[in-house]
């Protein structure tokens, strides 16, 4: 008789997983930097806020049809979201397996990030969902005052007043940016080390970028609800 044995499949080291997370969360980091560049417009007026979300839908035309633009980020940061959270979710559990029963004690308060990653990540990809229904599809809080964004006209500004003036909505949108700031934080230091830098200096010099784009992501977006609520944007 035949020797038949069942092979498991060879596992992905934990290296691989690291760099597919460092770069994927690089692609996030660009994505909510940019996000909140194009959000600020709305300090301007909504005529430019609203020829903000027109972008994306002509972009890329006449050279590909309209929309493309709009479905090449859907797909490039679908993807990444995947691969983002079946490598944390790995590494999560390789390292719960090897610590066994055993706890460290005594973790200063630098590592709260650290240990909270995972828990902070699922909150972030949480409001994710509630954003896209929200502003996306309008199913949300913005039901009876919401309109569709074509390729022809954009009712973006109505649309982000109407949500943000439910105070509630405007809560759980600064509080996800709290959550997000200290997730953005420590991924961005952790980009640093999974990437290769080992070095004392570029490590310090990676602890200061990854503050400061944080704090910058988090004063930038939680203006808007700040204004709304408060009646400057309206």
């Amino acid at each position: 008789m035949t020797d038949q044995r069942i092979r498991k499949s060879p596992k992905i080291p934990s290296w691989a997983l690291k760099v597919t997370m460092a770069i994927t969360g690089t692609i996030f980091v660009l994505f909510v930097f940019v996000h909140m560049v194009g959000n600020l417009k709305a300090f301007i007026g909504p005529e430019d806020y609203n020829h903000y979300a027109l972008f994306f839908h002509t972009a890329l035309y006449p050279l590909l049809p309209v929309d493309a633009m709009l479905w090449i980020l859907r797909i490039v940061l679908s993807v990444s979201l995947v691969l983002h959270v079946g490598a944390a979710v790995t590494i999560a559990r390789r390292a719960r397996a090897s610590r066994g029963s055993f706890r460290r004690k005594k973790l200063n308060l630098r590592s709260f990030g650290a240990r909270n990653m995972l828990v902070s990540g699922f909150v972030i990809l949480g409001f994710l969902v509630f954003h896209l229904l929200d502003l996306t599809a309008g199913k949300v809080v913005a039901t009876d005052d919401y309109r569709h964004v074509t390729p022809e006209t954009s009712y973006a500004y109505e649309n982000l007043v109407a949500s943000m003036q439910r105070p509630w909505s405007a809560a759980i949108y600064a509080i996800t940016l709290l959550i997000l700031t200290v997730h953005l934080a420590h991924g961005i230091w952790t980009v640093v080390s999974d990437l290769g830098g080992t070095g004392r200096r570029l490590r310090k010099i990676g602890v200061i970028v990854a503050g400061l784009v944080a704090l910058v992501v988090l004063v930038g977006n939680i203006l808007l609800p700040i204004a709304i609520t408060t009646g400057v944007l309206s």
